[in-house]
């Protein structure tokens, strides 16, 4: 969560517990859970560009090889594929 684990967080909140009053935690608990929504929506929009970029890669892939292959076939160039040779001592 965010890079801090329970134990961290759990610290963070007993010391906020401390430090803010009692009237104020309302005011809090509404206040964070507006940041803990912003957060997670940003999240999701940043997942979905994700999928949607890793989507149109995948596309591409397929049209990058057909025009590599028909470049090669018109132009009689054949593919090497390298391999590793041992080095002889």
């Amino acid at each position: 969560m965010l890079g801090i684990s329970w134990a961290e967080f759990l610290v963070i909140l007993l010391v906020a517990i401390c430090v803010v009053p009692v009237k104020y935690w309302p005011d809090v608990a509404k206040f964070m859970a507006r940041v803990f929504k912003y957060i997670r929506n940003i999240i999701w929009k940043i997942n979905d560009v994700n999928e949607q970029i890793q989507q149109r890669i995948d596309l591409e892939k397929p049209i990058d090889d057909l025009l590599q292959n028909a470049v090669n076939d018109t132009f009689g160039i054949k593919t090497v594929k390298k391999t590793r040779r041992k080095k002889i001592k």
